[in-house]
């Protein structure tokens, strides 16, 4: 029998909170750990159980930072923590169950999160699809076209559309699924909607991950479907200046020729993104097996071979 967690703390210390992680904006480790308890009624149900990654930036975003997968040893014994097979040997994640454990890692200056698609009780069957798409030059309004594209292909197969702006540079669309094939399946078949986008529109969209082909176009990313690899977290700040945020949205905001990647911005969340669960709310009901879909899918890339 595995050992009890001890309870969670009724609060959470922040070490060294008037440290300044965003010199241009003045925000400090105190306002990262506020913004994740205030998010946390909406951002936990798309982080429970799932491995993570931490980005942390220990002297702030003008400092050095790094990628931490590994939870540390100083990490209190009610944070939960899963141990993952890799090539070599495992490592043993932090996950985020509850809003203490956000506030404790923004102490630990944690700015980013980055999750797997799959959870902790079953790591080799992921629950949703991501396409990062990642554009080569400064244009939104041409992300926000494909995501609104590669969103009606995706109802086409039955798979129902979510929309993430990164807080960077593009927007990730994830439809979830239900866990019935392994990381290997659902990244091929994510890849093969990724080519059907791509052949409708050559001279928009690419594959071509090297940035040196991409030309103009913007890369309709897949890997981060990979057993073991990860994207960044629903209400994630960024370690940019202005601290922006990955930030999900109504599917409809796609349409908005105002939207920006980093529109929204720590401690400056508009509460439609956090009332009720946010704009995701409904993600995790709206799973869908993947047998239709690559039936579907199989039939237009006949019809397309066809013409």
């Amino acid at each position: 029998m595995p050992r009890a967690r001890p309870p969670r703390p009724e609060a959470v210390e922040v070490p060294r909170p008037g440290k300044v992680l965003f010199p241009d904006a003045g925000l400090t480790k105190a306002d990262l750990a506020r913004h994740y308890r205030d998010v946390a009624a909406a951002a936990l149900p798309h982080l429970r159980a799932r491995p993570l990654n931490l980005q942390r930036f220990p002297d702030g975003i003008g400092g050095e930072g790094f990628l931490q997968q590994q939870a540390g040893r100083h990490f209190p014994p009610w944070i939960r923590r899963v141990r993952v097979p890799k090539a070599g040997g495992s490592v043993e994640h932090a996950i985020a169950d509850d809003a203490a454990t956000l506030v404790y890692l923004a102490g630990q200056a944690a700015i980013a999160l980055h999750a797997w698609t799959s959870r902790a009780d079953r790591l080799d069957r992921p629950d949703r699809l991501i396409f990062d798409l990642d554009p080569s030059r400064e244009d939104f309004d041409a992300v926000r076209a494909a995501a609104l594209a590669l969103g009606a292909l995706l109802r086409d197969l039955g798979l129902e559309p979510f929309a993430l702006v990164t807080g960077s540079r593009g927007v990730h669309v994830v439809t979830p699924i239900q866990r019935r094939q392994d990381h290997d399946a659902a990244l091929a078949f994510a890849r093969e909607v990724a080519e059907v986008m791509v052949a409708r529109h050559p001279e928009a969209l690419t594959l071509e991950a090297r940035k040196a082909k991409r030309g103009d176009r913007i890369l309709v990313d897949v890997m981060r479907n990979a057993y073991a690899h990860t994207a960044v977290a629903p209400y994630s700040v960024r370690p940019l200046p202005g601290a922006p945020v990955a930030a999900p949205i109504p599917w409809e905001e796609l349409e908005d020729p105002a939207l920006t990647p980093r529109r929204y911005r720590m401690g400056a969340l508009p509460a439609s993104l956090l009332a009720d669960g946010g704009p995701w709310r409904d993600l995790p009901g709206a799973a869908r097996p993947l047998g239709a879909a690559r039936r579907r899918l199989a039939a237009l890339r006949t019809e397309a071979a066809v013409r």
